[in-house]
This record gives structure tokens, C-alpha cells and sequence, in this order.
């Protein structure tokens, strides 16, 4: 099964770390990925540009809303993700557990809705 490991967390916090501290973490994601990808897990995965680059597009009464910036104001924003193959949730979960940011934001755990699954 497919699961979509979106990883969020502050991105002003980033901004706050070192560059020794951001030059870690990124250390750190690439160790991480470098695993996943050997184990078999991994399928892609991207960072995403940062919430100021976003674009929301709206539909509404046939009138199409166009607004800068994320969908919503949230305390955490989305920042990168993965797409993975698991045996099931408790090993995505299990994979989630071992990304980086997990230890100072959180990551969302979604099914993709595909052949193997609903």
C-alpha cells in the first residue's frame, strides 16, 4: 500500500536554527531518505518551496478566487513530503516516526485511494 508522509512544522523555526544546526537536519533527511530508498520504502518526495511561494485557487459561485499564500493560517506549515510503500499503517506510521522533522513538527499519515486499497 501507498502512503503520503506530509511533514509539517514552522518555518520560521528553520530560520531561527544555525547554519551548522539547518546543515545537520538536511544531513539528517538525506540519511533518512538514503535508508528508505534501500529498504524499499521510498517511491519519491519533495520539499516544497516555502508558504510565501503558495498560491490558493477557490471555485466559488462559478467565480474563480485566487489568494497568495497556503489555504489556511496554521501554527505549522506544510513543508516537504514522501511517498512511501508499506506493508501497512503500522509500518508507515513506524517510517513517519523516523523522519527528521517529526521531532520538531508532525507528520500527517494518509492512504492513497488506489487499486490495492479504497
Amino acid at each position: 500500500m501507498q502512503y503520503l508522509l506530509l511533514i509539517y512544522d514552522k518555518e520560521s523555526d528553520w530560520g531561527k536554527l544555525s547554519e551548522a544546526q539547518q546543515g545537520s537536519m538536511m544531513q539528517e533527511y538525506q540519511e533518512f531518505t538514503k535508508s528508505i530508498n534501500q529498504s524499499g520504502h521510498y517511491r519519491t518526495g519533495s520539499q516544497l518551496h516555502p508558504v510565501s511561494k503558495a498560491t490558493t485557487v477557490r471555485v466559488r459561485d462559478g467565480k474563480k478566487l485566487i489568494t497568495d499564500g497556503p489555504f489556511a493560517e496554521t501554527k505549522e506549515q506544510l513543508g516537504g513530503y514522501y511517498l512511501v510503500e508499506a506493508k501497512d499503517l503500522d509500518d508507515a506510521v513506524a517510517l513517519a516516526a523516523r523522519v527528521p522533522s517529526a521531532r520538531i513538527g508532525s507528520i500527517e499519515v494518509r492512504p492513497l485511494v488506489g487499486r490495492d486499497h479504497p
